[in-house]
């Protein structure tokens, strides 16, 4: 558990406006998206991950691998994210509201603005966009402990997604930092992303589209990732300075 330090929790999101400021247009200073050199190396890097978790690299191309490193243990960063219900510390909540099913994590729909139905007296779109619910995540699988081989405790949440926004799997993935790696904190963790779009299930036909959205993940996710970092070591911080502290 780290010692007393200056760690200030990140600030809560208020509305939509705030949505915007704090997820897509803020900047943060650690850059956490993985940049490879080449197909190879993405691959490479890809199936150390990837195919741990039993998903086949031939059939889903990952987009992006996002990773952040975080002061505290492994199985402490986990249990945040299976707490994670959009809390909008660490989510934009208000521009994508997370439901989970009977409040579970096995099924999860990220609603635009939180509309359930789209306006307009619109039925199956609006302007020719699908994009209700944004993103449906249906649980393949959320490996709670480590295999007894694993050296470095990883477990994750894996999911198929469906929705407007064309994702084709996503996972967060934890894991014990891996000094020959040059990873310096306890844990680290990873938001791995293949986008259906830019994958082999479907050309890459709408281009600029597809930049636009790579971009807007790209932001947004950074600035998540950030966050919870802050969150996990803000609050192992209080607990080592006052014991009481939940």
């Amino acid at each position: 558990m780290p010692g007393k330090q200056n760690i200030s929790p990140p600030s809560r999101s208020r509305n939509i406006v705030t949505d915007a400021f704090l997820f897509l247009f803020h900047k943060p200073k650690i850059g956490t998206k993985i940049r490879f050199s080449s197909p190879e190396e993405r691959q490479n890097y890809t199936q150390r991950i990837i195919q741990r978790t039993g998903i086949d690299v031939e059939k889903y191309s990952v987009l992006n691998i996002h990773k952040i490193g975080i002061e505290a243990p492994v199985s402490y960063v986990f249990n945040e994210l299976l707490n994670w219900n959009g809390d909008s510390t660490c989510w934009p909540n208000h521009v994508a509201r997370v439901e989970r099913k009977e409040g579970k994590l096995e099924e999860i729909s990220i609603l635009p603005f939180g509309w359930k139905k789209y306006p307009f007296g619109a039925k199956k779109g609006f302007l020719g966009f699908h994009f209700i619910p944004l993103f449906y995540l249906n649980s393949i699988n959320i490996k709670y402990t480590p295999d007894s081989y694993d050296f470095d405790n990883a477990r994750y949440l894996l999911y198929k997604c469906s929705g407007g926004y064309p994702i084709g799997i996503f996972s967060m993935y934890v894991r014990s930092s891996i000094p020959d790696m040059g990873e310096e904190k306890k844990t680290q963790l990873f938001f791995v992303t293949s986008f259906n779009f830019y994958g082999k299930q479907y050309t890459g036909k709408r281009k600029l589209v597809n930049r636009i959205w790579e971009g807007v993940h790209d932001r947004v996710t950074r600035n998540v990732l950030v966050r919870i970092k802050q969150l996990c070591e803000w609050r192992l911080n209080k607990m080592a300075s006052n014991p009481e502290f939940l």
